[in-house]
């Protein structure tokens, strides 16, 4: 499985929201400016996740974005999931209800494709946000932006 920037971008922003909107909102300019995104991209990025229920705009003069829910209820799978849409490395016919797959009853396949999708699914429902926002602070006390070495 190979993640879009649209997952990865969207996951470092909504980490940077959950650290810094614990006493105040959040502009999209300063997640931009901490994570270098580019604000139109995040724009979009954070338009996804509000409308799966992640995030919320708060208007005003000292409005911006804070979580929906505590971080301790978001998973890193839902954030891959408002963003990527679904996470299953193959689209197999043979365990969807709405699709009928010609092969299914001699498929020995079906079984590695939905060990894989079970093995990524559980792993993204145990990481939660707050256990990256911990990560995050130890790493980086100061809360200056460091570029990824890894590119993500």
């Amino acid at each position: 499985m190979k993640l879009s920037t649209k997952g990865r971008y969207g996951l470092r922003a909504i980490i940077d929201l959950a650290r810094y909107s614990e006493t105040e909102p959040v502009s999209i300019s300063s997640i931009a400016a901490r994570q270098e995104i580019s604000e139109r991209y995040l724009e979009q990025l954070v338009a996804l996740m509000k409308k799966a229920g992640l995030v919320k705009s708060i208007r005003g003069a000292s409005g911006g974005y804070v979580l929906a829910r505590p971080a301790a209820e978001i998973s890193v799978g839902d954030v891959l999931r408002a963003l990527e849409g679904s996470l299953e490395p193959v689209k197999c016919p043979a365990f969807s209800h709405e699709e009928e797959c010609m092969a299914a009853g001699g498929c020995v396949t079906k079984y590695v494709w939905q060990k894989i999708n079970d093995s990524i699914n559980q792993t993204v429902e145990e990481i939660h946000l707050d256990e990256l926002v911990e990560e995050s602070r130890e790493l980086n006390p100061s809360g200056e932006y460091e570029k990824p070495k890894c590119g993500n």
